[in-house]
């Protein structure tokens, strides 16, 4: 087998392997990015609970539209997705839970109430569509959808990065000099619930974070740097993506799956060799002797 029947031919010779790999490319860009965010707010496992937040409102598009339609299983996943996260923000405000409990207490209802109404009308087969995504059948229209999330995430990160960055460092400074800090914290969580949205399509609600928090943590092994940790996360989530789907083409292996343990595998390898991970501190370099 040649190198180029190994790393090129899957993608030359089918139409469904582009556009899965154009979807991977396009959610790295966006999710990984978000992934450094919630990491460096401590909200890692708030995403994991947001992505399951999505369900009921993609399944109630799922039983409106009569079919696996991302526009309407989208739309009803983002009313969702906002609803449980303002929802819990109020609880956790008026009440003396905190933030996490509350989200832990809405996304467990909300992934079984998006259980229960998949199953209600739907077969074994759409729930497994729902619960683990369908990356290989991705449309044109999904992709338009996708690209489009994509590109609204990198434009109001672009807006939003010095105040959502001082949020993140230094929340009493913004809210010392006026800057709105509630208004940049539901846009940050409006791009979260937007890109699980684009990832449930490809990945499935169980699996949708995969490519936000994986690359993210990747990231923080290799950089100090904000800005560096944002390229790495992106770049190593497009990686597992297209090195995903080579290894799941060959080895005939459910796709989604295999992208996601695919960046497990880069994490797994950077806990050890980047300049944070392991093998630095274990195996430190001799210091040079004058």
């Amino acid at each position: 087998m040649t190198a180029y029947d190994l790393f090129l031919a899957p993608f030359a010779d089918f139409g469904f392997m582009r556009r899965a790999l154009v979807a991977c490319l396009c959610l790295g860009l966006g999710s990984g990015p978000i992934g450094v965010f919630l990491m460096l707010r401590r909200m890692s496992l708030m995403g994991d609970a947001m992505s399951h937040a999505v369900l009921p409102g993609a399944a109630i598009g799922y039983l409106v539209a009569g079919s696996l339609s991302l526009t309407a299983m989208g739309l009803g996943g983002l009313i969702a997705g906002l609803s449980v996260a303002l929802l819990s923000g109020a609880v956790s405000r008026m009440t003396v839970l905190q933030e996490d409990a509350s989200f832990a207490s809405f996304y467990l209802a909300s992934l079984a109430l998006g259980v229960l109404i998949v199953s209600l009308r739907g077969s074994n087969i759409d729930l497994l569509h729902v619960l683990f995504g369908t990356i290989l059948a991705i449309d044109a229209s999904a992709l338009y959808l996708i690209g489009a999330i994509t590109s609204l995430t990198l434009v109001i990160l672009a807006f939003i990065y010095r105040p959502l960055v001082a949020e993140c460092f230094d929340p009493g400074f913004l809210r010392a000099v006026g800057g709105r800090g509630p208004v940049y914290h539901v846009l940050f969580l409006l791009l979260v619930v937007l890109n699980l949205v684009a990832s449930f399509q490809a990945l499935g609600t169980l699996m949708a974070v995969g490519l936000m928090m994986l690359p993210a943590a990747i990231a923080q092994l290799w950089s100090r740097s904000l800005a560096v940790m944002m390229a790495i996360a992106a770049g190593s989530a497009a990686a597992s993506g297209y090195l995903g789907l080579i290894a799941s083409y060959h080895l005939e292996l459910a796709s989604g799956p295999t992208i996601i343990m695919t960046a497990a595998i880069l994490y797994g390898f950077s806990i050890f060799f980047a300049p944070s991970g392991l093998a630095r501190r274990f195996f430190p370099r001799p210091h040079l002797k004058g």
